[in-house]
């Protein structure tokens, strides 16, 4: 790439469950964004409304606050209204490895400032999960063609998976090749951040955005009865008590784009704040 080479600063958000997760996201992100200097902000949004599935007005909301691109999941047709949506907007993202027909796009490169870009990718595991193809030809084709440093300025990796061993083996197989590889689904956040040897940020996951009164965001009484009782009454609902962020931040390097810093960030709610320094 000609030019100048300049960092390139992300912010990944986890999860954001309901409206507990809307409302601490949009309180806190203008701040974030300012107060890290962000070049991009990505966000799950598979979990938005109501807990299951997103709708084209809360997508529109998210991108009118920052937002520069929502990836999803298992939960992304959850609101049917959602599939003529995936197909006009390219912003917003399903699981890369979904059939060949499927509404929407499974990666995207979006414009950054001074002529920079970045490719997100949005890929779902398959232990324990929906049965798809293996995402894992499907992401070494888009890193084939999109090369870290020569045809893009980074890389986001956003693993939906179950298993904690799946997300593992994406990092270390999109090490080198990816900014960012980070998971999400279990709504809990992990204390793994850190940046693997051939130099890609990882964390195995983002953790909820949302209300951690709950059981991974929903209201407490459903899911403890199933548990205790093996008998459902009602629908899970997500817990509406005050909600928590938690994301990742991530810095490239200047020359490579690859990660030279990733930090967890948790704002808000019921778990021990952090948020990154930069000077």
């Amino acid at each position: 790439m000609g030019g100048k080479a300049l960092i390139v600063k992300i912010l990944f958000v986890g999860d954001i469950v309901g409206r507990s997760g809307r409302t601490v996201l949009l309180e806190h992100l203008p701040r974030l964004q300012s107060d890290l200097a962000l070049d991009f902000t990505v966000v799950n949004g598979e979990n938005a409304a109501g807990g299951f599935g997103i709708t084209p007005k809360i997508a529109d909301e998210l991108f009118a606050a920052g937002v520069g691109c929502i990836t999803t999941g298992n939960h992304a047709w959850d609101k049917k209204e959602i599939m003529p949506y995936m197909d006009q907007e390219p912003r917003i993202l399903r699981p890369i490895n979904y059939p060949s027909g499927t509404p929407g796009k499974g990666a995207g490169k979006y414009e950054l400032s001074r002529g920079r870009t970045i490719l997100v990718m949005n890929a779902m595991g398959q232990v324990f999960m929906n049965d798809l193809d293996n995402p894992f030809p499907l992401v070494d084709q888009e890193l084939n063609n999109n090369r870290l440093g020569v045809a893009t300025h980074a890389i986001l990796i956003d693993i939906h998976a179950e298993a904690t061993s799946e997300k593992m083996a994406m990092g270390h197989f999109a090490d080198g090749r990816a900014s960012l590889v980070v998971g999400t689904h279990s709504h809990v956040p992990t204390a793994d951040a850190h940046i693997l040897k051939g130099g890609t940020a990882y964390q195995t996951d983002a953790g909820m955005t949302g209300d951690y009164d709950s059981v991974i965001g929903m209201e407490k009484e459903e899911p403890l009865r199933r548990f205790t009782r093996k008998i459902g009454s009602r629908a899970f609902s997500p817990a509406l008590g005050k909600g928590t962020l938690c994301a990742v931040y991530v810095e490239t390097d200047d020359k490579t784009g690859l990660a030279k810093r990733i930090e967890p960030v948790r704002i808000g709610g019921m778990l021990q704040e952090t948020v990154p320094v930069v000077g």
